[in-house]
């Protein structure tokens, strides 16, 4: 006899779906945002460095595994995928959680929450916002605060970053940014079932605040040596 689901089994179902689709695509964008990290930091190493590696990117990487060029707009395409179904499941997610609150089940919470769990939803959607910013400013190119769309990468950082309310708004961005990624970090895992004993959890923590911290001062660090003059052509 065929096994029928109950509409709880299969809402419960349909919610451990959405979960592991938001950690796989969490951890991606975690993957994103480190990578892109690394990038920035060549800003230290000079235009040379810093235009060959973006040069890299959009036309060497994998070649000639794959033709000149083509890899850029898969990783392109498969980050936009991830960040939409991100969006959803989250959202979804949300909305599940919203009418459980509304029919009464959940009256109140056992455990406390930090502020970066009780921010993930808008925080998730602040990291999509800065991925799609970032590929809109220095990708498409229709938002150049303060450069030429035909400028090179290292002059686009450069001058993009000259600007003090630009340093002041990405600081902002990437405190809320490294919040969500923090917790994002340990949920991801703890979705996926890494979260196997207390200690594993613990080690869990603490590398997401160690992923979150690094996010931070990487990032952070050109943006703020470019203002200060320390970064010049």
């Amino acid at each position: 006899m065929a096994n029928i689901l109950t509409t709880h089994q299969r809402a419960v179902r349909s919610s451990v779906v959405k979960k592991v689709i938001m950690a796989v695509t969490g951890i991606i964008m975690i993957g994103f945002l480190l990578m892109h990290m690394y990038g920035n930091l060549k800003m230290f190493q000079g235009p040379e460095s810093f235009d060959g590696y973006a040069h890299w990117l959009k036309g060497d990487i994998l070649y000639p595994i794959v033709p000149k060029g083509v890899f850029i707009w898969i990783f392109r395409f498969g980050l936009t995928a991830s960040v939409i179904l991100h969006i959803w499941a989250a959202v979804s997610l949300s909305r599940n959680t919203l009418k459980v609150r509304g029919s009464g089940y959940q009256k109140f919470r056992p455990q406390a929450q930090t502020y970066s769990a009780r921010t993930m939803r808008w925080g998730g959607v602040i990291v999509a916002g800065f991925i799609i910013f970032h590929l809109l400013q220095f990708t498409v190119k229709v938002i150049t605060p303060g450069f030429d769309p035909n400028a090179g990468p290292f002059e686009m950082f450069l001058l993009t970053f000259q600007q003090w309310w630009m340093v002041v708004l990405y600081a902002v961005l990437m405190v809320v940014i490294c919040m969500h990624v923090r917790h994002g970090f340990w949920s991801a895992f703890v979705t996926l079932g890494a979260n196997s004993s207390p200690r594993s959890g613990k080690i869990l923590n603490w590398l997401g605040i160690g992923v979150a911290v690094a996010l931070f001062i990487g990032f952070m660090l050109p943006p703020v040596a470019v203002l200060l003059g320390w970064i010049t052509n």
